[in-house]
């Protein structure tokens, strides 16, 4: 479907944005509001910082540095494996040939790693390989097929592809012409799919798709709005993060907020099917909140720094290994919300997943914020140094996220 179809009536409201210590509400701005251009997750203003404690031997930049610049995946000359029909949910009735989408995570964290490689050394060569990378995928890539699945690819590739193309806009090596041609490719290629998905939820009640699906098509629609310069497209997913109707909501992503002696911790919606799903929720909302804070929304913040709770209770529970308390939950699924499922317990379903992604959550709270992330501490010590693609096995889920952390991070 082309990307047309999804061009947004602006959002309009009458409630101001919030300014008491509770972030009430993220508020849109008008379409006319610039975005701002500072590299999506990583600012002009990190890239110095890390700069400057290289040149002074600090520690923990260096030992982050050394895990990026060990990774296979962040050399020059990484040759791309683009392919014409990105298929992910292949073998199924919808798409018989074989899933191919390894290609594609392994070649955008490739663009990602290189980008911040150039970016910290200021060594060309690594922006021409990964502008190489971008430019092979967006001259190949025609579509997305597969089952549902479709739906994953379009949102965790499309989020990362759109970082990757963010943080070389500013490189004089990328024709504009080409730069030009790959924005237009994010749009046609990955935001058509991520709105037919969040529009639609391929036909089943809102309800029926777990949270990560919608955060993974929500991040990908917030970054390819910064790196298309459409405000209407950023808003949407402002909005939706807040209001929409499906589980990526903030509010039902993080399903129920404890109290009394159990105050400070958060459940996820998906903390009673497995834990695996549980820290990818995590992890793409550590992402978002990046993104949106770097554009000057707080979703950090928003209600009392309610992911704080999430992220404490997720690393209570799947790092230091405790017993964490549980609302009952129900979800409503398929078509019509016919189905319904009852959770009453934390699933102990891949208890320990490690996933490159408690730095950024640790220092913006600790540092920023100046509150207690005495569980989410822990993760980013278990994870230390953290890597990115690469670094945490073949499979997808070791490239769900974009990683790097400790190096990109890290706050006095």
């Amino acid at each position: 479907m082309a990307a047309c179809a999804y061009d947004l009536p602006e959002i309009v409201r009458d409630t101001p944005k919030s300014t008491e210590a509770v972030v009430k509400l993220i508020d849109t701005l008008a379409p006319s509001v610039a975005l701002k251009h500072v590299g999506a997750l990583h600012t002009p203003e990190d890239f110095q910082r890390i700069k400057t404690k290289l040149a002074a031997q600090d520690i923990t930049i260096l030992a982050g540095w050394n895990k990026l610049i060990a990774n296979s995946h962040a050399q020059a000359g990484y040759i791309a494996s683009p392919v014409e029909k990105l298929i992910r949910g292949g073998g199924s009735r919808e798409e018989p040939e074989p899933d191919n989408y390894g290609r594609a995570f392994n070649d955008v964290a490739a663009a990602y790693q290189l980008a911040l490689r150039w970016k910290i050394s200021g060594d060309e060569s690594y922006a021409k390989s990964a502008v190489a990378i971008l430019n092979a995928w967006a001259t190949t890539c025609k579509r997305i097929s597969g089952d549902s699945n479709t739906a994953l690819a379009g949102g965790i590739y499309g989020f990362q592809f759109a970082v990757a193309g963010e943080l070389l806009r500013d490189y004089n090596g990328w024709k504009q012409e080409d730069f030009t041609a790959y924005k237009k490719w994010m749009k046609d290629v990955f935001y058509s799919l991520n709105m037919a998905f969040l529009n639609t939820h391929w036909g089943t009640c809102d309800s029926h798709y777990w949270a990560n699906w919608d955060l993974a098509n929500l991040a990908s629609v917030m970054a390819i709005g910064i790196l298309t310069d459409n405000r209407s497209i950023y808003n949407f997913a402002v909005d939706y993060l807040q209001r929409g109707k499906g589980n990526g909501n903030w509010f039902k992503v993080i399903n129920y907020v404890f109290d009394g002696d159990n105050a400070g911790l958060a459940q996820i919606q998906e903390s009673g099917r497995d834990q695996g799903h549980a820290t990818l929720c995590i992890a793409l909302m550590g992402h978002i909140a990046q993104m949106a804070w770097n554009q000057g929304d707080d979703f950090y913040g928003l209600d009392n720094n309610r992911f704080l709770k999430a992220c404490e209770y997720t690393a209570k529970y799947n790092v230091a290994k405790l017993a964490v308390p549980f609302h009952e939950y129900t979800r409503k699924w398929a078509a019509n919300c016919a189905q319904t499922e009852v959770h009453t317990q934390i699933s102990d379903n891949a208890r320990g997943t490690e996933r490159p992604m408690w730095t950024g959550p640790y220092y913006h709270y600790t540092k920023i914020k100046k509150q207690n992330a005495t569980y989410t501490q822990m993760g980013m010590s278990q994870t230390y140094p953290e890597g990115g693609g690469g670094d945490y096995g073949p499979n997808s889920g070791g490239y769900d996220q974009l990683g790097f952390g400790t190096l990109m991070y890290t706050l006095d």
